[in-house]
């Protein structure tokens, strides 16, 4: 376990991911600025935002961060993996004498949980900024009752480790390809299908639907260590 951290730690030093950190606060500010756009923008001429209550609010949130993320994930992903099979680096690093298995898994691992955090951290932000703004403005009518922020942070929770793994599942075409853009356009794929809106259905609300597709991710990372030791490279 200690050397699986240590592992993470030089991926993270190497790719220089935190520099990635001013990716997320960018993100972050156009997703909140979307936000307020939707909420006190009129487009219909009915003299109030999209949205009518808070739990209206909270979905239209929820669903853009998981989108946003999932892409990005896929933008790390390439970084991470991806681009060292593009360009054959991954040869050289599976040269030195570590399992590959530790090597590429602690690549995955600091996908997923970039993506978790991401998720959960811009959910709880700008939730509350809007909450708080929205005190003073009362664009969405009513009161916020606080006996449903404990079931809203576990539903920040559960969305967030459900796009950690759907991340994952552009690793099995970019990995297949060896294709940057190929990764990055499976992920905008994805989301696009999780958020569509068919009638008033949309696959992204289901919680099975959400589940299937994590799991699918997770069972695509793990398909891609499980036979590493043995696979050729080149």
């Amino acid at each position: 376990m200690r050397a699986l951290l240590k592992l993470i730690q030089l991926e993270i030093r190497k790719n220089k991911l935190a520099g990635m950190l001013k990716g997320v606060a960018i993100a972050n500010l156009a997703i909140f600025v979307f936000m307020l756009l939707l909420t006190y923008v009129d487009s219909e001429g009915s003299g109030s935002g999209e949205f009518n209550t808070y739990a209206e609010m909270f979905s239209g949130l929820y669903v853009l961060v998981k989108a946003t993320f999932v892409v990005f994930a896929s933008v790390v992903l390439s970084k991470l993996v991806i681009d060292e099979y593009k360009n054959n680096t991954i040869t050289l690093l599976f040269m030195y004498p570590i399992s590959r298995k530790k090597l590429l898994g602690a690549k995955i691992i600091i996908v997923f949980l970039f993506t978790l955090i991401s998720i959960f951290v811009t959910d709880v932000l700008i939730s509350a900024l809007l909450i708080g703004l929205n005190s003073f403005t009362h664009a969405i009518p009513g009161q916020l009752d606080l006996a449903v922020i404990p079931g809203e942070m576990i539903r920040i929770g559960a969305d967030a480790a459900y796009a950690a793994g759907i991340g994952l599942i552009p690793l099995y075409i970019g990995m297949r390809k060896k294709s940057v853009p190929a990764t990055i356009v499976t992920a905008v794929l994805l989301v696009s299908v999780s958020a569509s809106d068919f009638g008033n259905f949309q696959p992204g609300n289901l919680v099975g639907f959400s589940i299937f597709l994590s799991l699918l991710g997770v069972a695509i990372a793990y398909l891609s260590i499980r036979n590493i030791e043995q696979k050729d490279i080149a």
